[in-house]
């Protein structure tokens, strides 16, 4: 066999690596090296006596798996050796089949440099051992591998407290493409992608999609969501409640008024002969008795919780206790006006102003407010809505109260309230002595006032729906109040 120049430098060069190697290691001559600028320090000659061992070498771990693969094919042929019960070189093993040879690598067993037992697995594997080192920083400025942990045979040994991704933080960090979103987001996914995605939030008035999660609902009118817009919740409902400081002062006002008129009532009918009472229409200042009490009854069915019934009552009952009084006064009025405009033209007295003919008059201009109630709840029936004007309101009201066609129940008696005014103004210069007419005027001018001051109230808090419909309890009653006062108490304090 001959060797090329090159060849011979080679293993030269290994030569004196090696022996560079154990002059450094052991700080001594090697025998017989060549003179270099590094081993002309060392004055003692290697003895060659000289051990690598654990307790001056620290050995590369990953020899052990080049020991392993040595060792496992030197035991394979021992194995097989043994087989033939032979000393010395075994003919039947020259050549060495292959098919053979695997046959006993396959079932190997020893105790590798590991001090751990090597041996194959069924699929011809060596054993899965691997140590886990990990390159942290151990003090600012000083990184090290520290060993973690190991994975021996399907067994996973992990010491987390070694483990950390930054000084002072054990906490690692997530490695993930899009991180769960939170409470009340949706996602919206990246195009073209099923693991990746962007969170968003919901609008106000939105909630997630209890099952799709890419999607916001919005909660219907009356709910809002809840703080972590998973849930719509109900808002509350909104209406006039009887134990209200509101609707409290309306009752206790009315109540006052109720017994006030009771009681003009009973002294009435008291004195149902004396001629006070016969002068001041006897008929009539019932018919307006029984109206000014309607009035103030009208107050306890506007404070009641809204319903189709109540809707009903407050619809009907609004309008027919106005009419029930100004038809009254419109007819007394109509009365005055007739007999003092006769009296200067001829002796002879007008027609239908009797009693009976008063009252007939009175209750056909009563009928007409009924007739108006009747068509009105035919073609649009009375209903208690939810009513949202603004999507944090739920207003439990009568559905007139929105669309303000209550002023239906209220145009005809503003006609009346209008025609007894002009009939106050013609009447105003009649004889001293005659003074009613006086009273009724004062009447009608008062009411007057307190309607135009009613109308802007009442259009003026459409949102504030308890504060409307006391309103409209207080113009009621205060107007019912103003008639009771004008035309009954002169009477009263005579009687």
């Amino acid at each position: 066999m001959s060797c090329r120049p090159s060849d011979i430098s080679l293993f030269k060069k290994k030569t004196l690596l090696s022996a560079e190697f154990w002059e450094d290691h052991f700080q001594c001559r090697y025998p017989n090296s060549s003179k270099t600028r590094y081993n002309t320090k060392y004055t003692k000659e290697c003895t060659a006596n000289e051990r690598l061992t654990r307790e001056n070498m620290a050995f590369e771990k990953q020899l052990q798996f080049v020991s392993d693969a040595v060792l496992a094919l030197a035991v394979a042929l021992q194995d097989m050796h043994r087989r033939h019960h032979r000393a010395g070189l075994c003919p039947n093993m020259v050549p060495t089949k292959g098919s053979d040879l695997l046959r006993y690598l396959r079932n190997v067993s020893f105790m590798g440099l590991s001090g751990a037992e090597f041996h194959f697995d069924s699929n011809g594997d060596g054993p899965a051992r691997y140590n886990i080192i990990h390159f942290k920083q151990v003090t600012p400025g000083n990184y090290q591998w520290v060993h973690v942990g190991e994975y021996v045979e399907g067994e996973l040994r992990l010491n987390m407290d070694d483990i950390q991704f930054k000084i002072g933080h054990r906490q690692p960090h997530e490695s993930v493409c899009s991180l769960p979103c939170q409470v009340g987001q949706a996602k919206t996914y990246v195009e073209g992608e099923s693991c990746c995605w962007h969170c968003f939030n919901c609008t106000q008035y939105q909630i997630r999609h209890p099952t799709e999660e890419t999607q916001c609902v919005q909660c219907p009118l009356g709910a809002v969501p809840d703080p972590h817009h998973v849930h719509c919740l109900q808002i509350a409902e909104v209406f006039l409640r009887a134990e209200s400081p509101w609707a409290i002062g309306a009752m206790s006002f009315s109540a006052t008024g109720i017994m006030v008129t009771l009681f003009v009532g009973g002294v009435f009918l008291h004195f149902n002969e004396t001629p006070v009472v016969k002068a001041a229409g006897r008929e009539l200042s019932y018919v307006l008795l029984t109206g000014i009490l309607f009035c103030y009854l009208m107050t306890f069915a506007l404070v009641l919780r809204p319903s189709d019934v109540v809707c009903g009552i407050q619809r009907f009952g609004a309008g027919f206790c106005f009419t029930v009084v100004y038809a009254a006064l419109l007819t007394k009025t109509n009365r005055i006006s007739r007999i003092f405009n006769a009296g200067k033209r001829t002796a002879k007295r007008p027609n239908f102003i009797t009693p009976r003919s008063q009252l007939i008059i009175c209750l056909g201009l009563i009928s007409v407010q009924v007739l108006v109630n009747v068509i009105w709840m035919l073609v649009s029936p009375p209903r208690a809505i939810h009513h949202y004007p603004t999507r944090e309101d739920n207003l439990l009201v009568c559905s007139s109260y929105v669309d303000a066609s209550y002023m239906i129940a209220f145009g005809y008696p503003i006609v009346l309230i209008v025609v007894c005014t002009v009939y106050a103004v013609l009447t105003r210069n009649i004889p001293e002595a005659f003074n009613e007419s006086k009273h009724i005027g004062f009447t009608m001018y008062t009411t007057c006032v307190i309607w135009l001051a009613f109308v802007p109230l009442y259009f003026g808090t459409g949102n504030h729906m308890p504060l409307r419909i006391t309103s409209m309890s207080v113009t009621i009653s205060l107007s019912a109040s103003v008639t009771l006062a004008c035309l009954f108490s002169p009477k009263v304090n005579i009687l």
